[in-house]
Protein backbone atom coordinates (compact mmCIF):
# COMPACT_ATOMS: atom_id res chain seq x y z
CA UNK A 1 0.00 0.00 0.00
CA UNK A 2 1.34 3.43 -0.84
CA UNK A 3 0.10 6.93 -1.59
CA UNK A 4 0.77 8.51 -4.92
CA UNK A 5 0.42 12.18 -5.77
CA UNK A 6 -0.55 13.08 -9.29
CA UNK A 7 -1.72 16.13 -11.28
CA UNK A 8 -5.10 15.93 -12.98
CA UNK A 9 -4.48 17.14 -16.57
CA UNK A 10 -8.04 18.52 -16.91
CA UNK A 11 -8.23 20.61 -13.74
CA UNK A 12 -4.50 21.10 -13.14
CA UNK A 13 -5.11 20.22 -9.47
CA UNK A 14 -2.89 18.00 -7.41
CA UNK A 15 -4.73 15.01 -6.13
CA UNK A 16 -3.78 12.28 -3.75
CA UNK A 17 -4.90 8.73 -4.27
CA UNK A 18 -4.18 5.53 -2.46
CA UNK A 19 -3.05 2.66 -4.57
CA UNK A 20 -3.33 -0.81 -3.14
CA UNK A 21 -0.74 -3.21 -4.42
CA UNK A 22 -1.19 -6.86 -3.73
CA UNK A 23 1.81 -8.98 -4.47
CA UNK A 24 1.26 -12.70 -4.72
CA UNK A 25 2.85 -14.39 -1.72
CA UNK A 26 5.46 -16.91 -2.71
CA UNK A 27 5.97 -19.98 -0.62
CA UNK A 28 9.51 -21.33 -0.73
CA UNK A 29 10.53 -24.79 0.33
CA UNK A 30 14.18 -25.01 1.28
CA UNK A 31 16.25 -26.35 -1.57
CA UNK A 32 17.50 -29.80 -0.68
CA UNK A 33 21.22 -30.39 -1.04
CA UNK A 34 20.78 -34.15 -1.08
CA UNK A 35 18.19 -36.91 -1.25
CA UNK A 36 18.86 -40.14 0.61
CA UNK A 37 17.01 -43.41 0.18
CA UNK A 38 16.80 -46.27 2.62
CA UNK A 39 16.71 -49.63 0.89
CA UNK A 40 14.99 -52.42 2.88
CA UNK A 41 11.26 -51.75 2.97
CA UNK A 42 11.67 -48.43 1.18
CA UNK A 43 12.77 -49.26 -2.37
CA UNK A 44 13.60 -52.99 -2.00
CA UNK A 45 10.87 -55.36 -0.81
CA UNK A 46 13.14 -57.35 1.53
CA UNK A 47 10.21 -58.19 3.81
CA UNK A 48 8.29 -59.65 0.87
CA UNK A 49 10.92 -62.36 0.32
CA UNK A 50 9.59 -65.59 1.79
CA UNK A 51 11.73 -66.71 4.73
CA UNK A 52 13.66 -63.42 4.89
CA UNK A 53 14.01 -63.42 8.68
CA UNK A 54 15.20 -67.04 8.85
CA UNK A 55 17.77 -66.22 6.16
CA UNK A 56 19.06 -63.19 8.08
CA UNK A 57 19.32 -65.22 11.29
CA UNK A 58 21.24 -67.90 9.35
CA UNK A 59 23.50 -65.23 7.80
CA UNK A 60 22.26 -65.83 4.25
CA UNK A 61 22.18 -62.92 1.78
CA UNK A 62 19.37 -64.40 -0.34
CA UNK A 63 16.70 -61.85 0.73
CA UNK A 64 18.95 -58.95 -0.24
CA UNK A 65 19.62 -60.55 -3.61
CA UNK A 66 16.04 -61.57 -4.37
CA UNK A 67 14.12 -58.56 -3.07
CA UNK A 68 11.85 -57.12 -5.73
CA UNK A 69 11.68 -53.39 -6.31
CA UNK A 70 8.78 -51.74 -4.53
CA UNK A 71 8.34 -49.04 -7.19
CA UNK A 72 8.77 -48.64 -10.91
CA UNK A 73 12.56 -48.30 -10.93
CA UNK A 74 12.68 -46.63 -14.35
CA UNK A 75 10.38 -43.89 -13.11
CA UNK A 76 12.37 -43.55 -9.88
CA UNK A 77 15.67 -43.40 -11.79
CA UNK A 78 14.32 -40.64 -14.05
CA UNK A 79 13.17 -38.60 -11.05
CA UNK A 80 16.49 -39.05 -9.24
CA UNK A 81 18.53 -38.21 -12.35
CA UNK A 82 16.42 -35.10 -12.92
CA UNK A 83 17.06 -33.95 -9.34
CA UNK A 84 20.76 -34.68 -9.73
CA UNK A 85 20.92 -32.54 -12.89
CA UNK A 86 19.63 -29.66 -10.76
CA UNK A 87 22.60 -30.07 -8.44
CA UNK A 88 21.03 -32.27 -5.77
CA UNK A 89 23.21 -35.08 -4.45
CA UNK A 90 21.68 -38.56 -4.52
CA UNK A 91 22.59 -41.15 -1.92
CA UNK A 92 21.62 -44.31 -0.10
CA UNK A 93 21.81 -44.88 3.64
CA UNK A 94 20.92 -48.46 4.51
CA UNK A 95 21.50 -50.59 7.58
CA UNK A 96 23.09 -54.00 7.83
CA UNK A 97 21.24 -56.71 9.75
CA UNK A 98 21.15 -56.51 13.55
CA UNK A 99 23.70 -59.16 14.42
CA UNK A 100 25.87 -59.83 11.41
CA UNK A 101 29.46 -60.97 11.58
CA UNK A 102 32.13 -59.01 9.74
CA UNK A 103 32.06 -61.50 6.85
CA UNK A 104 28.27 -61.49 6.66
CA UNK A 105 28.16 -57.69 6.75
CA UNK A 106 30.63 -57.58 3.88
CA UNK A 107 28.49 -60.04 1.88
CA UNK A 108 25.32 -58.01 2.60
CA UNK A 109 27.07 -54.82 1.53
CA UNK A 110 28.04 -56.44 -1.78
CA UNK A 111 24.50 -57.78 -2.28
CA UNK A 112 22.94 -54.36 -1.63
CA UNK A 113 25.36 -52.59 -4.00
CA UNK A 114 24.65 -55.22 -6.66
CA UNK A 115 20.89 -54.72 -6.15
CA UNK A 116 21.29 -50.97 -6.68
CA UNK A 117 23.33 -51.51 -9.86
CA UNK A 118 20.74 -53.94 -11.19
CA UNK A 119 17.61 -51.93 -10.42
CA UNK A 120 18.86 -48.32 -10.62
CA UNK A 121 21.68 -48.76 -13.11
CA UNK A 122 21.34 -45.28 -14.64
CA UNK A 123 21.65 -43.51 -11.28
CA UNK A 124 25.17 -42.46 -10.41
CA UNK A 125 24.93 -42.27 -6.63
CA UNK A 126 27.05 -39.63 -4.94
CA UNK A 127 27.16 -41.70 -1.75
CA UNK A 128 26.15 -45.19 -0.75
CA UNK A 129 26.38 -45.91 2.97
CA UNK A 130 25.71 -49.46 4.12
CA UNK A 131 26.18 -49.10 7.86
CA UNK A 132 25.71 -51.08 11.09
CA UNK A 133 22.16 -51.48 12.30
CA UNK A 134 21.06 -48.57 14.46
CA UNK A 135 23.54 -46.00 13.11
CA UNK A 136 21.77 -42.60 13.22
CA UNK A 137 21.31 -41.88 9.54
CA UNK A 138 21.42 -38.12 10.03
CA UNK A 139 25.07 -38.37 11.06
CA UNK A 140 25.96 -39.46 7.52
CA UNK A 141 23.99 -36.88 5.56
CA UNK A 142 24.85 -33.44 4.30
CA UNK A 143 22.89 -30.59 5.84
CA UNK A 144 19.44 -29.73 4.46
CA UNK A 145 18.75 -33.18 3.03
CA UNK A 146 15.70 -35.31 2.43
CA UNK A 147 15.37 -38.90 3.68
CA UNK A 148 12.92 -41.52 2.45
CA UNK A 149 12.67 -44.33 4.99
CA UNK A 150 10.01 -46.85 5.97
CA UNK A 151 10.99 -46.72 9.66
CA UNK A 152 9.28 -43.98 11.64
CA UNK A 153 12.14 -43.95 14.15
CA UNK A 154 14.59 -42.99 11.40
CA UNK A 155 12.31 -40.28 10.07
CA UNK A 156 11.89 -38.83 13.57
CA UNK A 157 15.63 -38.91 14.30
CA UNK A 158 16.47 -37.32 10.95
CA UNK A 159 15.72 -33.85 12.26
CA UNK A 160 14.77 -32.44 8.88
CA UNK A 161 12.76 -33.40 5.87
CA UNK A 162 12.01 -37.12 6.19
CA UNK A 163 9.21 -38.90 4.40
CA UNK A 164 7.52 -42.26 4.10
CA UNK A 165 8.33 -44.25 0.97
CA UNK A 166 4.80 -43.73 -0.37
CA UNK A 167 5.66 -40.02 -0.77
CA UNK A 168 8.75 -40.48 -2.95
CA UNK A 169 7.25 -39.42 -6.28
CA UNK A 170 5.14 -36.64 -4.80
CA UNK A 171 8.16 -35.09 -3.08
CA UNK A 172 10.61 -35.66 -5.95
CA UNK A 173 8.21 -33.85 -8.27
CA UNK A 174 8.65 -30.70 -6.16
CA UNK A 175 12.45 -30.66 -5.74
Amino acid sequence: IFEKFFKNPLTNQTNCGIIYTVKEREVHKPMAKAIYLDMDGTIADLYGVEGWLDDLIASRTRPYEQAKPIYNMSKLARALNKAQKRGIRIGVISWLSKSGTEDYNEAVTKAKRKWLKKHLKSVKFDEVYIVPYGTPKGTLAVENSILFDDEERNRNEWGGFAYEPSQIFEILKGV
